[in-house]
């Protein structure tokens, strides 16, 4: 099992193999490929991610002290960040999620080039994983 610093460095070495942004963004679509969805029930108000520019849901599950993280968004761009994101943070404890300072995102070369409103859609993807890390961490005191 990796790490989030592990999981980090892989794709930052993917990164720093495109020179441009857009060759940067291909990479993320690229990534979208990959993404699953989730079934219908689990999209919902609970679920949804408040302030993402295109609909996204984040559905957390804790489970032999780890937060599971499984995701659904709806643009190619939501697609591609949502597995990056999931790849790094799932499957760790909420001490590692809570403990990751979500600058270190910006070793990967991609966060600045974002727009504003996806750079937004990407703190509320985090701060929804924070929440779903904190609830779990409660759980297992």
């Amino acid at each position: 099992m990796s790490t989030i610093q592990e999981v980090l460095q892989r794709y930052k070495e993917d990164f720093d193999l495109f020179e441009t942004p857009n060759e940067k963004f291909e990479y993320i679509f690229d990534l979208g490929k990959r993404h699953t969805t989730l079934p219908e029930e689990e999209k919902n108000d609970a679920t949804f991610i408040e302030g993402c520019a295109s609909p996204a849901w984040l559905v957390g599950e804790c489970r032999d002290g780890k937060l599971i993280l499984r995701g659904e968004g709806t643009s190619e761009m939501a697609k591609g960040m949502l597995t990056l994101l999931l790849d790094i943070f799932s499957d760790k404890s909420p001490d590692e999620i809570l403990n990751f300072d979500p600058k270190e995102l910006g070793q990967l070369g991609i966060v600045e080039h974002l727009s504003p409103v996806r750079q937004q859609s990407m703190e509320a993807f985090l701060k929804k994983v924070y929440d779903y890390a904190k609830e779990c961490k409660e759980k297992n005191a």
